[in-house]
C-alpha cells in the first residue's frame, strides 16, 4: 500500500523544543532535584520502546509497589535497594500496555526526567537500531534561539557534544561514557565551559595540543565539582527527618504553542 502524503509530512514536520537557555535551566535542575521533566510528548512513547533499562531507586516506594517483583533485578554498581527494570523481546517496557503507561501516575524517576531533546540539544544520537523511533523524534526539534545568548548556549552545547568525542583518548580512562544518553548529559554539564573564548576555539585545527589539554583539565575540574555537590546534597537529605528526606532524595547521579503543537505531558 502507497504510503499516505499528509501523515508522512506530519510525522516529519519540525517540533518546537523550546527556548534553548530555558530548555538548559530546566534540564540541569533536573540532575539535582528529583522534579518531573515538562517534555511536549504528545502521543509518542518512543522511550518506552527503545530497550531501555529504568533505574529504580529504593525511596520509590509508588513505583515499586506497582512493579511485580519478578521484573526487578539489582543494579550493578549501586547500593542495595536500587533496582533495573529491563525489557521484553519487542524492547518494550513491560508497564507498557498498548500505547499508555499502566503506571503512569506512579512511574519511575528515571522515566519522569527522560527528555530526547537532550540529544537534539548536543547533537548525540540516542542510540542504533533500538532507538530509531527516538531518532526521527529527535530530528524534529527545533530549539528557539532568538538572542544572541540563546545561540551562543545552544552552540556550547553541541561544542561540548563535539570535543568530548574528538579528544576522548586525553582523558583519564572511562571519563567520557560510551552510552549516549551519558555521554549527552556530560555535554549538558560542562558545556558552560565552551561559552568562553578558549572553549570556543577548540575546534578541529583551532587550538594547539597545550589548549585542548586546559580545556580537558577544566572539564574533569567542573564534573567533580558537580559530582561533589551531587554528594554533598544526598548526604544533607540522610540526615532530614524522614519527611523532609522524602522530599529531598534524588537517585543516584548518572547521569532532561500554537495547535501544531503536541500537549504537554508531564514525564
Amino acid at each position: 500500500m502507497d504510503s499516505d502524503p499528509v501523515n508522512s509530512a506530519a510525522d516529519d514536520a519540525p517540533l518546537p523544543a523550546g527556548n534553548i537557555r530555558l530548555w538548559v535551566d530546566a534540564a540541569q535542575r533536573a540532575q539535582r532535584e528529583p522534579i518531573t521533566t515538562d517534555v511536549p510528548c504528545g502521543d509518542c512513547n518512543a522511550c518506552c520502546r527503545a530497550s531501555y533499562f529504568i533505574h529504580i531507586g529504593p525511596q520509590e516506594a509508588r513505583a515499586l509497589a506497582r512493579i511485580p517483583k519478578a521484573l526487578l533485578f539489582k543494579a550493578p554498581g549501586l547500593p542495595a535497594g536500587h533496582v533495573l527494570m529491563g525489557y521484553d523481546s519487542d524492547g518494550r517496557c513491560p508497564m507498557l500496555v498498548g500505547a499508555s503507561c499502566s503506571i503512569y501516575e506512579d512511574r519511575p524517576q528515571t522515566c519522569r526526567d527522560y527528555d530526547c531533546r537532550l540529544f537534539a540539544a548536543t547533537g548525540i544520537a540516542a542510540g542504533g537500531q533500538h532507538k530509531q523511533d527516538i531518532n526521527r523524534r529527535v530530528a524534529r526539534w527545533r530549539f528557539d534561539a532568538p538572542e544572541e545568548a540563546d545561540k551562543q548556549v545552544a552552540a556550547a552545547l553541541q561544542q561540548a557534544a563535539s570535543f568530548l568525542q574528538r579528544h576522548a583518548g586525553r582523558f583519564p580512562a572511562g571519563f567520557v561514557p560510551g552510552h549516549p544518553t551519558q555521554l549527552a548529559l556530560l555535554a549538558l554539564a560542562v558545556h558552560a565551559l565552551f561559552t568562553t573564548v578558549d572553549g570556543a576555539d577548540a575546534l578541529p585545527g583551532a587550538a594547539d595540543d597545550a589548549h585542548i589539554d586546559r580545556l580537558v583539565a577544566a572539564i574533569v575540574t567542573r564534573r567533580s565539582a558537580i559530582e561533589g555537590a551531587h554528594a554533598a546534597t544526598a548526604a544533607t537529605s540522610k540526615s532530614m527527618p524522614a519527611s523532609s528526606a522524602k522530599t529531598a532524595s534524588r537517585r543516584p547521579a548518572t547521569r532532561t504553542g500554537a495547535s501544531t503543537q503536541p500537549p504537554t505531558r508531564r514525564r
